[in-house]
């Protein structure tokens, strides 16, 4: 499959829901041919000696659910992760868009959070409860399902990129899962000692 490849210094994954301000011709080109031959977006390693960023191999398909032209001639797009996918080939094209050949991979399953693990998803509840603006994007949370928890703190936290895709890269959500729960359980035991 080819896609159209957005790199971006955030994240999505299927199900997520990431509203964006597009100027760049290439991009606004890239979305006016997203119906024809699909998108992706990417995530943009650390930058090697403050220069250029590596873009990261593991992505996820997007598809536009929303988009407005805003009158300074920017493009207003919401984006919803569908599939992850591994790119295995790139290509530049004369306007500097990159376009790639990509394996989609299979989708982690879904799974629904045992007890011990109930605290994911009030912390993230929690986190909807403090930015509206964000939870509006999700009017039917699955907070009882592993996998969606999972997918959106890696949304959300801020991570390194290489940390992001070693855990976005796994064929699983469980190394994710024990992940952050490490670091939810950390910050609870922190304010605690506090």
């Amino acid at each position: 499959m080819q896609l159209a490849i957005f790199p971006l210094r955030i994240n999505i994954l299927p199900d997520g829901v990431l509203p964006l301000r597009i100027f760049e011709q290439r991009y606004i080109r890239m979305i006016a041919e997203s119906q024809k031959r699909g998108m992706g977006l990417c995530l943009l390693g650390k930058s090697i000696d403050g220069g250029f960023s590596p873009l990261l191999t593991i992505g996820t398909r997007v598809e536009i659910i929303d988009f407005d032209q805003l009158a300074d001639s920017t493009l207003a797009v919401t984006m919803k992760g569908m599939e992850r996918f591994r790119i295995h080939a790139m290509n530049v094209e004369a306007d500097g868009l990159l376009s790639a050949e990509v394996d989609i991979l299979p989708g982690w399953e879904h799974a629904p959070l045992l007890p011990e693990q109930h605290i994911l998803a009030e912390k993230l509840g929690q986190l909807f409860y403090e930015h509206p603006d964000y939870a509006a994007y999700y009017p039917a949370p699955q907070w009882s399902d592993a996998c969606w928890v999972v997918q959106r703190w890696l949304e959300v936290l801020p991570l390194d990129a290489e940390e992001k895709f070693n855990l976005m890269a796994s064929n699983d959500f469980h190394d994710a899962l024990h992940f952050l729960l490490r670091v939810v359980q950390e910050e609870e035991a922190a304010v605690h000692r506090h």
